[in-house]
This record gives structure tokens, sequence and C-alpha cells, in this order.
């Protein structure tokens, strides 16, 4: 788990970590967007979303961040590949394209390429959301998270405090990932297994684990919530910045190339045309 990235900012001096963090939250979100928007062929669909891979492998490789800890990263995916896998299969939504026999049960293609398509756009998200915390400092990304919401506190809503939350529980996520990974060795030092035994061994394992990481993680919010204080944070005072957030050049650009790649996709999908899609391929693969 110490090799998980996601939340953690890895400090560089690459344009990416100098760009706005209010450009870069706009992309993200742009991206994700693009990446679950309906496409009529799985052809297109991959397509699409491999060239936003590509992308992000480029992004990740400007940030920084090495890819071979991403794919560490990524290694928990596998149960929810096999679930995602099974329920596509148990209920196939066309049976047009049986893919092989196993004892009478019929696998179609269809349910095995939507399976794809989820677990790549779940990989995307992860490569996508990687780039931006790695390449944010958490305080930046709190301000560009209120500049957003700030037409909200209009109608009174809290929008600093939600930033500020959204930005603690981004930031401790590699501190609770570490957490777990110190008392799963401190529990199977004192004979705890983790990977063997029968079901209930199991259970009793993760609550040996869970317990713990409720109280480490409740006492570490109670001092943070003690420091906070101590420094006089106050969230409905009127607050200022040390640091103001500008715009420059390469966030224009950024934008720019985002929104292109973003209307390229959404030309793409919206487009139904048959000779487009005989330029693609089958209807449905």
């Amino acid at each position: 788990m110490a090799s998980l990235t996601i939340g953690r900012y890895v400090p560089y001096n690459s344009f990416i970590h100098k760009m706005d963090p209010r450009a870069k939250l706009f992309a993200l979100i742009i991206l994700m967007v693009a990446i679950f928007l309906p496409y009529p062929t799985y052809v297109m669909s991959f397509t699409i979303q491999g060239i936003i891979f590509l992308f992000g492998v480029f992004l990740l490789w400007r940030s920084h961040v090495s890819f071979f800890r991403v794919l560490k990263s990524l290694a928990a995916l596998w149960i929810m590949v096999i679930f995602i896998l099974i329920i596509y299969v148990l209920v196939p939504r066309t049976t047009n394209y049986p893919a092989f026999d196993i004892n009478g049960f019929v696998i179609y293609w269809d349910s095995i390429l939507e399976a794809a398509r989820i677990l790549l756009r779940l990989v995307l998200m992860i490569v996508l959301s990687m780039v931006l915390t790695s390449s944010t400092k958490p305080l930046d990304l709190t301000a560009a998270l209120e500049w957003y919401l700030y037409p909200l506190k209009l109608i009174g809503f809290p929008s600093h405090i939600v930033a500020m939350i959204i930005s603690l529980a981004l930031r401790f996520i590699p501190t609770i990932l570490d957490d777990v990974e110190r008392i799963m060795k401190a529990q199977s030092s004192r004979g705890v297994d983790f990977e063997n035994g029968h079901l209930g061994t199991k259970i009793k394992a993760i609550v040996s684990l869970i317990i713990p990481l409720f109280v480490s993680s409740f006492i570490r919010s109670d001092e943070l919530a003690n420091a906070m204080e101590c420094r006089g944070y106050d969230p409905n005072a009127k607050r200022t910045r040390y640091r103001k957030l500008h715009f420059r050049a390469v966030d224009f650009i950024e934008t720019f190339v985002v929104l292109a790649i973003f209307a390229g996709c959404l030309t793409l999908s919206i487009m139904q045309l048959d000779a487009f899609k005989a330029i693609w391929g089958i209807t449905t693969l």
C-alpha cells in the first residue's frame, strides 16, 4: 500500500506542477465527462479511451509519477474486475455474438467488451486523479475548490468548509494507507494471518485491523482539529491568502487542448450516422 500515490503530493518543478490548480481541476472534470460519454460502437469507445489513456500516461510522465507505481496501485482492482465480468456474463445486454460455450452456458462478446470498457474507465479515473493529486498541493487544491464553489455562497452554502473537508480527505488518503500497512505489520508480528485461514479467521484478522485503524484515525483527526484551533482557524471568518492564484498562458493552452478533446469526443458521441458506423465497424462491435 505504500506504493499507492493517490492523494500523495510529489514535489517537482515540472510545468504541470506550475499550472494553476483551477485549470487542472477543470481539465480533470472535463476529461472524466469525456470518458463516460456513450459511443455508438465498442471500437470507437476503446479508441477514444485509449487516446485519453495515452494522454494520461504522458501527464504522469511529466508529473514524475512512476507508471509502475500506478500499476501496483491498480492491482487491488482485480476483485472489482471479476465482479463486473460476472455481472455482465450473467446478465448480457445482447445475445447476438457468442464468444464461447461452457457446458451449455453461452458467454457473449458483448459481456466481455462491456466489462473491459468499465475497467478501462476505472483505470482512466485513477490515472487522471493521480495526475491531479501528485502535482497539486492540498492547500492549492482547496483554493481551487473554493473558487469554483464561490457562487454558491450567495445562497448561504458553506463553500470554504466543503472545500476544506474534500482537501483534507484527499490529503489523508496516503496517511491512512500508511497506518494500514503499519498496523498490518504490527498485527502480523503478533501472529495474525491476513492471507491464510478460513472465513472466520479472516474476519477476525480484518477486525483486528479495522478497530486500531479507526482509533488511530479519530486520534489523528482530534490532533488536527486542535492544531487548527491553536492556529486560530475559523471557518466562518473572512480569510485572506498569502499566495494568489493567477491564470497564465500555459493554463489557457491546457484548457483549450482539453476543451478540444472534449468537443471531439462529444461530436463522436452524438454522431449516429450509418455511414460513420460503417467506417468504424459493426453496429455492436
